[in-house]
């Protein structure tokens, strides 16, 4: 401090940082919280009792895991290509688009965590009634006392999820809106565990046993079914086009069958003199003949179409589905303990420092 006159002037000088400093003064912050160790020991032991008390409350959830793996069927589009490359020992499956699909990669973690694939599953019926996996849910979870006492619920209704949604309330699809949310926010995990191979596992972790393992097995149901329908769907149409048309002309072709042996046996009592007589069977046997090559090649093509249809039709195989008893999800009382003993201690001796400080 410097003065001159009736000025005065303050310098102020940064005190310099040292690590022996700061070891002497953590080393005293120790000794002074040795005094207290039968103190901070007891605040420990009581934190260790809330810790058992926590684990005691928290809440037990239980884990189902599937494992399945999805082979993609044959792609016409590099057949050929592919199989003259593979003979030079080139692979350019991926290049003729032989692995392309919704389930190729990391699309299958969109899939089957989408809002429609969950939607479908939990409205599926628990058993053969109308009580369905999302009114197991609101159960299980003890929701729908709660959504008693919503403003939107005056009547104080029981709220329920039948499978038909057409005759849904705002109220029940925003309480299912919520469920799926949850559920695919929190509850639901699909992972490829080994990026080089093909298989996926999926996971659902809930408070209710029956629950986590209805929701993963119908979850890989719903997404089969979805997937095998979008894939193969042009083929599909395809084919029932060919089998309505082959139906169809097959019938002309019985119907002008007979018409044919019946323009025959006509002429067996004909009188030769009449020359047009002949014609008309020769009629019947032109169309009976333009129709059986029609019908020949229709049917050529609905067998192509078929194959076509059977190799573009991919494979899902189940590896490992969910058994009962499932793993158990719950705090060990050890974990409590270590918990509650360590934080509780550390922040007495927290507050025993700062209050020496002060």
């Amino acid at each position: 401090m410097q003065s001159a006159g009736n000025k005065t002037k303050y310098t102020n000088v940064e005190e310099e940082f040292s690590f022996a400093k700061m070891i002497d003064s953590r080393k005293n912050d120790l000794a002074y919280l040795w005094k207290f160790k039968i103190k901070i020991l007891i605040v420990g032991l009581l934190g260790g009792g809330l810790g058992i008390l926590l684990a005691y409350l928290w809440p037990v959830t239980y884990t189902a895991k599937l494992t399945f793996v999805v082979e993609e069927g044959k792609s016409g589009g590099g057949g050929i290509l592919s199989s003259l490359a593979g003979q030079m020992g080139l692979d350019i499956g991926g290049l003729a688009g032989g692995t392309s699909g919704i389930l190729a990669g990391d699309n299958v973690l969109q899939l089957l965590t989408s809002q429609k694939m969950v939607k479908q599953t939990i409205l599926t019926p628990l058993d053969s009634g109308t009580y369905t996996l999302a009114d197991k849910y609101a159960d299980a979870y003890k929701l729908k006392e709660d959504w008693k006492n919503l403003k939107a619920n005056p009547k104080k209704e029981t709220v329920m999820f039948p499978r038909d949604t057409k005759n849904y309330t705002r109220l029940q699809d925003s309480l299912l809106h919520q469920i799926i949310e949850k559920m695919t926010e929190k509850e639901l995990s699909v992972s490829k565990p080994d990026k080089k191979l093909g298989f996926f596992a999926l996971t659902a972790t809930m408070k209710n046993e029956q629950l986590a393992s209805l929701v993963c097995k119908r979850l890989i149901d719903e997404a089969t079914e979805f997937y095998i329908q979008t894939k193969t769907k042009r083929l599909r149409t395809n084919v029932d086009r060919l089998q309505s048309r082959s139906d169809s002309i097959g019938r002309l072709l019985n119907r002008k069958t007979y018409a044919a042996a019946g323009a025959n046996a006509v002429m067996l009592d004909a009188n030769p003199a009449f020359a047009t007589l002949g014609v008309g069977a020769e009629l019947q046997e032109r169309d009976k003949r333009v129709l059986q090559t029609i019908y020949s090649e229709i049917i050529k093509n609905l067998e192509v179409s078929r194959t076509m249809l059977m190799q573009e039709t991919p494979t899902f195989q189940i590896v490992d589905e969910p058994e009962m008893p499932l793993k158990k999800n719950r705090m060990r009382y050890a974990t409590g303990i270590a918990i509650g003993g360590l934080l509780t201690g550390a922040f007495f001796c927290l507050f025993l420092i700062i209050r020496r400080k002060d």
